[in-house]
C-alpha cells in the first residue's frame, strides 16, 4: 500500500513567474488549484487541453537525488510542480485513484521534464528528471489540501 505524505505545495498566478508556497489550497474539479496559472487558463500550455492538466506532484527524493547526482542545487518551487511528496512513488500511480489529504486525485500520466522547465532552471535537468519529472493527475472531489497532508492509494 502506497503512503506519504505532501512536503510543500505551490502554485503561480501566471506563467514564467517563480512559484509561491502556500501551506494549504483548495482543489476544485475540472480546473485545478485555486490561485495558479492553470486554474485561471494563464498557464504556458493552457491552449493545450486535455487530461492531466489540473495539479502536478513530484517526489521530493527526485529532487534530492538529482541534486545529488549533478551537484546542483534546484529548490523544489523550481521543479516547477504544485505538490512535493515524500515516500510516495509517483510513477506508479499512473491510470490510479488516490487521496490527497481527503482530497480524491487520478493519475492521468507521468510529468516528464520539458525543454521549458530546463529553459527556466538548467539544461541538465532534461535527462536527470526522466522518469522520476512527476506525475500529472485530476482533481476528482473538491476540497483543501495541506501541507502534511497523507497521500494514500483508495
Amino acid at each position: 500500500m502506497i503512503s506519504g505524505n505532501v512536503v510543500s505545495i505551490y502554485i503561480c498566478p501566471t506563467k514564467g513567474q517563480s512559484l509561491q508556497s502556500v501551506n494549504q489550497v483548495q482543489a476544485v474539479p475540472g480546473r485545478g488549484l485555486e490561485g495558479d496559472r492553470y486554474f485561471n487558463q494563464r498557464g504556458s500550455f493552457s491552449d493545450k487541453p486535455g487530461e492531466g492538466r489540473q495539479v502536478t506532484l513530484i517526489e521530493i527524493e527526485a529532487i534530492e537525488a538529482m541534486n545529488d547526482e549533478l551537484g546542483i542545487s534546484l529548490s523544489p518551487s523550481e521543479a516547477r510542480r504544485n505538490l512535493v511528496t515524500r515516500g510516495v512513488p509517483l510513477n506508479q500511480l499512473v491510470e490510479k485513484e488516490f487521496k490527497v489529504g481527503e482530497i480524491i486525485l487520478k493519475g492521468i500520466r507521468l510529468c516528464e521534464p520539458c525543454d521549458y522547465l530546463a529553459k527556466l532552471t538548467q539544461p541538465e535537468v532534461l535527462p536527470a528528471l526522466v522518469n522520476r519529472g512527476g506525475l500529472r493527475a485530476d482533481i476528482l472531489s473538491e476540497g483543501i489540501i495541506h501541507v502534511g497532508d497523507v497521500v494514500k492509494e483508495v
